[in-house]
């Protein structure tokens, strides 16, 4: 971290934190209608996001211009400097320079001059048009610690439409936050349109009604719920995101967390264990017990979605879910059973790893990475399989101990469907009590570890499971402030724990605040949720006491 007198905290407040400031300077400089924008070849993006974002917000036209005149924005490419580090430089007498050791450096450094530039560059026209903008002299210099700094965004459970979705790229973004896990299929929603079988959106991505609250509550919303994504939808999504360099991990989840797929074609259910034409797609919460037939006609099936999926999202990686199946309805099945003699598994563990296995084999044929929850690690894991560790950082350092890659997000941890504070006021109260400062003394590398095995843990995420966040209100209560604190633990390279500026991080939200505000953002408020925000009689399953460390 830098020193005391060069700290963001001083200045801007900026998020995350950079590694170093030699600034603000009481000189400036000043942004108006004659600065030109040079963009070297390879930085054209992030020209056409300025000229869109802070254009708009301060009425700026941001004309092309040569590199070497002043008053003048220039994008510059480096590749001394890592490649998503970058090189920040306001200087009085010719203007601002972004230097990044690749586009997505360059991307980044753009993030930190919007907010340098203060919470009206956040708005989307300029409150007094014509006024110049000041912007101190300094040089900011940054790059990340993780290449992986995720967000999984639940649109199974409740439906987000496109808009929304295009919404949370934009605020990811401006976090520094560089993947998006869109948690595709569940019970209780199928989300992406797969065109050679249409009953997966017709009949899947539609459910009668909704529990309202946790499962064990007996209210219910009757009103039908769902939606789904066109692949031209989708195409526009990953578009979207890669123009701000965000990659879009999809998430098929199987063998488990089908009944949508299974309302939509029974036959892929175990139809010698109960009758799967009567099922539905699902209408509340928890783990269900209606998977995936082990069959050849399920492995084909899949693979046909796969097919589809792929050809949409360029991902190296595709997350299959693997996680939470039950294994009943296989102990009691026939062709389950009969499936496990003939391949001389040991069991139903080791069936759920062969179905797991088998997809690994056709990812990898087809160049790309199967990326699945811990469970995975039951029975076997496949060379080639990357680690979701969810249930706590034991299934990581697994993994990483066993030369597995692994994206660290322990639910005890970063689960932002949790509760953030123990107040009976907080709607829907959820799981433990994770705090804004609990999310910022989150370490994602276990200290068990060695270097070499730390090595493999790709990043962190921090997952929002969207039981519980019926609208874009509460996904943003849910998610913010939060997810400010999760980026700067992904981005920047903070002391331990216990050695970490909390006050100075709080000093500088109180900064970023004005930033969510000028975006929108229905973020918790540090004392508490505003009246609208409460959900009272809405009843959730709040955890006591503190998560343990697992």
């Amino acid at each position: 971290m830098p020193d005391t007198d060069t700290h963001p905290g001083a200045g801007a407040g900026l998020i995350p934190a950079p590694l170093s400031v030699d600034g603000p300077h009481r000189c400036a400089v000043h942004l108006g209608h004659g600065t030109a924008l040079a963009a070297a070849p390879g930085t054209e993006d992030t020209a056409q996001w300025l000229r869109a974002t802070l254009g708009a917000a301060f009425g700026l036209p941001l004309p092309p211009g040569p590199a070497d005149a002043t008053d003048t924005l220039v994008l510059a490419l480096d590749p001394a400097l890592p490649a998503e580090g970058y090189r920040l430089e306001a200087v009085p007498r010719w203007g601002v320079r972004l230097t990044g050791g690749g586009p997505a450096g360059v991307f980044w450094g753009a993030q930190t001059l919007r907010q340098l530039l203060g919470p009206h560059a956040f708005r989307r026209a300029p409150l007094a048009p014509g006024s110049p903008v000041a912007l101190p002299a300094q040089t900011v210099e940054d790059g990340p610690r993780f290449a992986w700094r995720g967000m999984l965004l639940d649109v199974a459970r409740h439906f987000l439409p496109k808009d929304g979705v295009l919404r949370c790229l934009d605020l990811l973004a401006a976090h520094k936050l560089n993947v998006l896990h869109l948690h595709l299929t569940d019970d209780q929603g199928w989300r992406v349109e797969i065109r050679r079988y249409p009953e997966l959106t017709r009949t899947g991505a539609w459910r009668a009604r909704t529990k309202l609250g946790h499962r064990a509550s007996p209210l219910w919303d009757e009103r039908p719920h769902g939606g789904y994504y066109t692949q031209d939808d989708l195409r526009e999504i990953v578009a979207y995101a890669a123009r701000r360099h965000i990659t879009v991990v999809p998430e098929i989840d199987l063998p488990g967390h089908s009944q949508a797929a299974i309302a939509a074609y029974p036959e892929l259910g175990n139809t010698d264990v109960l009758d799967t034409t009567s099922l539905q797609v699902w209408d509340t919460w928890g783990v269900n017990p209606n998977v995936l037939a082990p069959t050849d006609n399920t492995l084909r099936f899949y693979e046909h979605v796969l097919e589809e999926v792929l050809d949409l999202f360029p991902s190296p990686f595709v997350h299959i879910g693997g996680d939470e199946c039950p294994k009943d309805q296989w102990r009691a099945s026939a062709t389950a059973q009969a499936r496990i003699a003939e391949l001389s598994l040991a069991g139903e563990d080791e069936l759920q790893s062969w179905f797991i296995r088998h997809f690994d084999r056709w990812l990898t044929d087809r160049g790309r990475r199967l990326i699945g929850w811990d469970e995975i690690l039951e029975g076997g894991l496949a060379e080639g399989a990357a680690v979701s560790s969810w249930r706590g950082y034991a299934g990581g350092i697994a993994a990483a101990k066993s030369g597995h890659d692994v994206v660290m997000c322990p639910e005890q941890q970063v689960y932002l469907d949790h509760r953030q504070d123990p107040s009976p006021d907080e709607p829907v109260p959820i799981g433990f009590v994770r705090t804004l400062e609990d999310v910022y003394r989150f370490e994602p590398v276990p200290p068990e570890l060695t270097a070499e095995q730390a090595a493999h843990v790709l990043g962190t995420q921090a997952n929002a499971w969207t039981e519980v966040m019926d609208t874009q209100a509460r996904l943003d209560y849910q998610v913010f402030p939060r997810l400010a604190a999760f980026a700067e633990v992904a981005w920047s390279r903070l002391p331990a724990p216990p050695d970490r500026d909390y006050q100075d991080f709080t000093r500088r939200m109180a900064v970023h605040y004005a930033r969510l505000d000028a975006l929108g953002v229905d973020y918790r408020p540090p004392g508490g949720p505003r009246p609208w925000q409460k959900r009272p009689g809405v009843l959730g399953r709040p955890i006591d006491g503190a998560p343990p460390n697992v």
